[in-house]
């Protein structure tokens, strides 16, 4: 058994795993340790200046710390560190880069969309088993940017990083509260153009089921459900039909943000940016109903993503 520590840095959230892995007669199991996630908004402004706000690497850095304690703490014998859509879209990512050395002693990754894809499929698979003959479509939905992943029993087949995500979209285009029609259509084209993007490179037709992953996913299928408060063991697994997904995704991106912060599932990082995280995944659905002609009427939600991908990267 080995203890691990993966830190999982996007655009919105900085999330950490600590767990214990074990691999035996060709099978790997990962046991929880440590999972936080903390919103620090490291994309503040990216897509507006191509650089990381002071104020967002400090709220980033302080979050590194603790997790560093954290790691100390548990006797982590491993660490990973992975950055997505900011990062790399930064020009002063150096900054960053440093930073987070300096703070965990490792060299933080600034992976490609691609890896990203390839991770958030390792990690959704791990523990929603794929049948033979299926080929199913890991839709990791971030704050900067959104990864489409086809993929069978054997592995990914095709994958594609689109630069769609709540906070992009949000900073975009949503700046009214709520927002206009006008904006959401803007909002909306946008992510019809990535879908198409996408569609060039991964078979998006052939897709015989769905599972979505990321914050935005996990809190739509919350509000669906209308739950008590946010649960992880309630919302992993749940599948929901895409009209009933299309229903809270719409419901949250008309609702103003005071209504979304009086939610009791709604973690209050995402009150500003769930609107777009609702637009971008019903789009997302409607378009992969007409693409597969039908075929694809539901989609499942994961807990399980690309931070436990990268846990069970690490040798």
């Amino acid at each position: 058994m080995t203890r691990v520590a993966a830190i999982d840095c996007g655009t919105n959230s900085i999330r950490l795993l600590i767990a214990d892995i074990e691999r035996s007669n060709g099978t790997v199991k990962l046991t929880d340790v440590v999972r936080e996630m903390r919103v620090v908004r490291l994309g503040q402004g990216v897509d507006a200046t191509g650089e990381l706000a002071p104020e967002a690497l400090e709220r980033t850095f302080t979050a590194t710390a603790d997790y560093a304690r954290l790691i100390r703490e548990h006797g982590a014998g491993a660490v990973r560190f992975v950055a997505t859509s900011a990062s790399r879209d930064a020009r002063n990512r150096q900054v960053f880069v440093d930073g987070i050395r300096g703070l965990l002693g490792v060299e933080p990754e600034v992976i490609s969309g691609d890896e990203e894809a390839a991770l958030s499929f390792a990690g959704a698979s791990s523990v929603l088993p794929i049948l033979d003959g299926d080929q199913v479509l890991v839709v990791d939905l971030g704050g900067g940017s959104t990864e489409f992943v086809l993929g069978t029993a054997d592995g990914v087949t095709a994958a594609k990083s689109v630069d769609v995500g709540c906070v992009r979209l949000t900073e975009r285009h949503l700046r009214n509260d709520p927002p206009t029609a006008e904006q959401i259509a803007a909002a909306e084209a946008d992510v019809d153009a990535a879908i198409t993007r996408a569609g060039l490179d991964v078979p998006l037709e052939r897709a015989t089921a769905v599972v979505g992953v990321a914050g935005s996913v996990t809190t739509i299928t919350a509000h669906a459900l209308r739950l008590p408060e946010y649960s992880p063991a309630a919302i992993h697994g749940t599948e929901l039909s895409i009209d009933a997904i299309r229903g809270a995704a719409t419901d949250l991106l008309e609702m103003s943000r005071a209504g979304r912060a009086d939610l009791p599932y709604m973690h209050p990082g995402r009150v500003d940016v769930i609107g777009a995280g609702g637009l971008v995944w019903r789009r997302i659905l409607e378009r992969l109903n007409e693409l597969t002609a039908g075929r694809v009427v539901a989609a499942t939600a994961s807990e399980h993503d690309i931070l436990d991908g990268i846990a069970l990267s690490i040798s």
